[in-house]
């Protein structure tokens, strides 16, 4: 019993990719459904941060659609991952802030979740790991 207990990682590239994949699709889905339904959402989007709603709103698409195709793909993974960063801390100190939790958990989950593969990067599965190879196929 105790050996089962410490069975090494099934595959922790393999974890990363699913993480990967949830995440960046997720992120695509809701950025696609704000690109989808833009001219609807723009007019009750607020200037939360002070840069006026247009350019917050865009910024926010780009960081959840395009930023979220990217991380999907392991491509630029740590780059592409601080914009959905700034996106969810933006999204759960400031967009709901005077909310309950209850109602923060998603852009909690996703904030935890984005400093998860920032750590991680993208690993051996990504387009990272195959435009970038080194020549002793490990990803820094």
């Amino acid at each position: 019993m105790k050996k089962l207990l410490q069975l090494p990682p099934l595959s922790t590239d393999m974890g990363v990719l699913l993480l990967r994949l949830f995440f960046g699709g997720m992120f695509t889905y809701y950025g696609w459904g704000k690109i989808a339904a833009y001219n609807e959402i723009l007019p009750q989007f607020g200037d939360i941060i002070g840069i006026g709603p247009k350019l917050s709103f865009n910024l926010v698409i780009f960081g959840e659609f395009v930023c979220g195709i990217l991380i999907a793909l392991g491509l630029v993974t740590r780059l592409a991952v601080i914009p959905s960063f700034i996106t969810m801390v933006v999204a759960y100190f400031i967009a709901h802030g005077n909310d309950a939790f209850a109602d923060k958990i998603p852009a909690f989950t996703y904030l935890i979740l984005s400093v998860i593969i920032f750590i991680n990067g993208s690993g051996r599965y990504s387009a990272d790991a195959l435009l970038f190879k080194k020549k002793d196929n490990t990803l820094s």
